[in-house]
Parts: structure tokens; sequence; C-alpha cells
């Protein structure tokens, strides 16, 4: 990947993409940690290394499923990823999208890189018509980077996760492949 990619700042650190091994899961496990993180996504706080160990063994070579961190001076700091919301041969043409930065990286190009690279797979190499996600409704700046990416709005679900003491309303949002 280009270290200079559209929407990272001038002078910013190089970044890296590559695909997500388990070596990477205690970096992993300190930022979703952060409530600033994890409240936006549906993940529960004080994850485990090891539970981010096991997760991103699954991250094999070879299957249709990927995931990636972006790597800043030796160190992840975020990781999106593509997974089949269901083994079902129907929806084959399909998968979900998961994402999440570094608090500190916020702002700074991470999740755009991350959008950029997984996408291209969608369409250049996954033969996906489909990439879908969940959102906070009042997660704004995911939305906004979503919106950038060619993702529209399919429908609010209201109480949708349990955040915080309360229930909070989601978005779900989808993106069709560009037809070239």
């Amino acid at each position: 990947m280009d270290p200079e990619s559209p929407g990272r700042p001038a002078g910013a650190p190089p970044l890296t993409l590559r695909r997500a091994h388990p070596d990477d899961a205690a970096a992993v496990a300190a930022w979703m940690a952060d409530p600033a993180v994890f409240a936006q996504l549906l993940q529960m706080p004080h994850p485990s290394a090891e539970f981010w160990r096991e997760r991103l063994a699954a991250n094999k070579a070879g299957g249709g499923e990927l995931a990636l961190v972006a790597v800043q001076c030796g160190q992840p700091v975020g990781m999106a990823s593509l997974h089949e919301p269901r083994a079902v041969w129907r929806r084959r043409h399909a998968m979900g999208l998961g994402i999440s930065v570094a608090r500190r990286e916020h702002g700074q190009g991470v999740g755009s890189a991350l959008m950029r690279e997984l996408l291209h797979y969608a369409d250049h190499w996954a033969n996906l018509m489909r990439v879908e996600l969940t959102v906070f409704a009042d997660n704004a700046r995911a939305i906004a980077l979503y919106r950038r990416f060619g993702f529209r709005e399919e429908g609010r679900m209201h109480a949708y996760a349990w955040r915080d003491g309360a229930y909070a309303d989601c978005l779900s949002m989808a993106r069709l492949r560009p037809q070239q």
C-alpha cells in the first residue's frame, strides 16, 4: 500500500497494510479495550489478547474471508475484515465488513486505507456483489467514512444493541459493487 494514500495527513508516518495474524492480538485487544473504540462497535469491553489470538488464527490465507491490519511505526493501529454473514449458498455474493481503529489514529486516514484495500479485494478478487455492515446510528464519523466509499443506508434497527446501560439504534448499510 502506498503510504502517501489520499486521506493521510502530510508528514504522517508511513502506513502499511498486511494480513492480520495471531501475533497482532495484544495490540488489537489494547485498542479494543478503549471505551472510545469498543463503545462504537458490537464488541464487549475488556477483551482478552487470547480471544483475539484465536479469532485472528482463523484468518487463514487462501480463504475468501480477509482480515487486514494497518501498521504504523511497527505497531498495528487498525484492523478491518470481510467475513461471511452466514454460510448460505444463496448469499455467497455478500460479505459483512467490520473495522476498528485505535483512538489515537482516528481522523488520520487509517480507516480510509483499510476500506480502500478491502473493497478492492471485494471487487477484484473475491467477486463480491455486496458488502454490508451494521453501525451505531450515532457514530457520525464511521457513517461518513462508509458513505465516502459508496455505502448506503438500508434501514434503521431500533434498540438493536445494548450499549453502556441502554439500547441503541443501529443502521444497516451496504455497498453494491460498482459497474465497470
